[in-house]
């Protein structure tokens, strides 16, 4: 039996097709991370939301709007594979300030950081977990359906985290129960941590935030100790791939970073301590490490960071550079990820110069932030890169990121789904 659409339907979708938003981008320079080359005088057509061609002689359609960037440099839509956008208002350094707000307060307060990340070039995230669970989701849902602006984000729900571990906010005193919503992610031994993540999958997650070491930013945390025993790590993993969900881990101590690995994460944020036979592993098995090398300028530099704080991240900073550099000479997979948050939203694009300055070039270091983090993200058939098929996520600059990367600090244009969002 064969279909036919009604003829008003045919119509209604000639009307749609031939008024349909065409766009053409004129780059005059085109750094493509998946090649790793710079092309000249290129022409980008953007079909609705798409990228439909690449090239530099492509027929350009009569009724295109054309956006000149020939004087620019043109490149993907940058991707933080690490961010808390859903943390509310910037500059509250004690976690235990989320009980003088509601969960309400909280979301809307959120809504700038969402826009200073995408103004900043960064037009996906993947966010990484919040106290308050599930703040994520609505801002990401606020966003997709275009009430707010912000960047693609791909969220975490909540954190997941032993009793008194590393994602519990905590330093009230033990009589105080907390809401649900902020020990929504608790859970001890596999069952509770699959039970967990099943909750996480139906509330509609985006993966998984798993923390296998203590924190650095928890009062009552050892970012040495290790957190979730290998077996609870390895259900964590398999209980969200039924539901086709990645895993990152948190982790900072050794042996916190090795279980993490073992147990199959896609990805282990921070790894500060991490040795030479945690940098083999993870080549080994392929997990992309994460490291969020630019924040210790604003942990040490907040006066209003608390003192145990600071005693716990006391010569972390300089250890988790080194590493950095040891685990790019070694060829292990990087993203690129900040922890924004930490640090003001809109400055992540500060860490491409210590990402290279320990070790990368700036093609590895735009490459961690594009072609590496789709595809940590599961993503790359949508963003990442600048192909047929892709979203039309576009950034441009002045001057040349591969001579001086501190260039990305200064995004001049920025375009999601084809449309401008910022422009010099």
């Amino acid at each position: 039996m064969k279909f036919r659409l009604p003829a008003f339907a045919v119509v209604l979708l000639c009307a749609a097709l031939l008024h349909a938003q065409v766009v053409v981008v004129k780059a005059g320079k085109l750094i493509d991370p998946e090649a790793a080359t710079v092309l000249k005088d290129q022409l980008i057509l953007i079909h609705d939301e798409k990228i439909e061609a690449v090239g530099h002689d492509l027929p350009i359609p009569k009724d295109a709007q054309i956006i000149d960037l020939s004087g620019e440099t043109v490149l993907p839509g940058l991707i933080d594979c690490h961010t808390h956008l859903a943390d509310g208002a910037y500059g509250e350094a004690d976690p235990v300030g989320i009980f003088r707000k509601t969960a309400a307060q909280y979301a809307l307060e959120s809504v700038p950081n969402a826009k200073a990340m995408l103004e900043s070039g960064f037009t996906t995230v993947r966010d990484v977990g919040t106290y308050r669970a599930l703040t994520d989701v609505a801002l990401r849902d606020a966003i997709n359906k275009g009430y707010i602006v912000g960047p693609r984000m791909f969220v975490a729900g909540a954190y997941v985290t032993i009793t008194g571990g590393a994602g519990m906010d905590s330093g009230l005193a033990p009589e105080i129960q907390l809401p649900w919503d902020m020990h929504y992610g608790e859970a001890n031994g596999p069952w509770e941590v699959r039970q967990v993540i099943r909750k996480l999958a139906h509330d509609g997650v985006d993966h998984i935030k798993i923390l296998s070491s203590g924190a650095v930013l928890t009062h009552g945390s050892n970012p040495n100790s290790q957190e979730f025993t290998l077996e609870e790590l390895q259900a964590a993993v398999d209980e969200a791939s039924h539901f086709g969900l990645r895993v990152e881990s948190h982790a900072h101590s050794r042996q916190g970073i090795k279980n993490a690995i073992l147990a199959g994460v896609a990805s282990v944020e921070h790894a500060t301590m991490i040795d030479d036979e945690g940098i083999a592993l993870a080549k080994q098995h392929g997990t992309y490490l994460d490291m969020d090398i630019y924040d210790e300028e604003c942990i040490q530099g907040d006066k209003n960071t608390p003192k145990d704080f600071l005693q716990h991240d006391a010569a972390l900073g300089q250890i988790q550079r080194d590493n950095f550099r040891k685990a790019v000479q070694a060829g292990a997979k990087m993203s690129f990820g900040t922890d924004a948050g930490i640090c003001p939203y809109g400055t992540s694009a500060k860490q491409f110069a210590f990402m290279v300055k320990y070790g990368m070039t700036p093609m590895q270091a735009i490459r961690a932030a594009t072609i590496n983090a789709a595809d940590l993200l599961g993503k790359s058939a949508l963003v990442g890169s600048i192909k047929p098929g892709r979203y039309a996520d576009l950034i441009a600059v002045s001057g040349d990121p591969l001579a001086n990367i501190s260039v990305l600090e200064r995004v001049d244009w920025v375009i999601k789904g084809g449309k401008v969002v910022k422009q010099k």
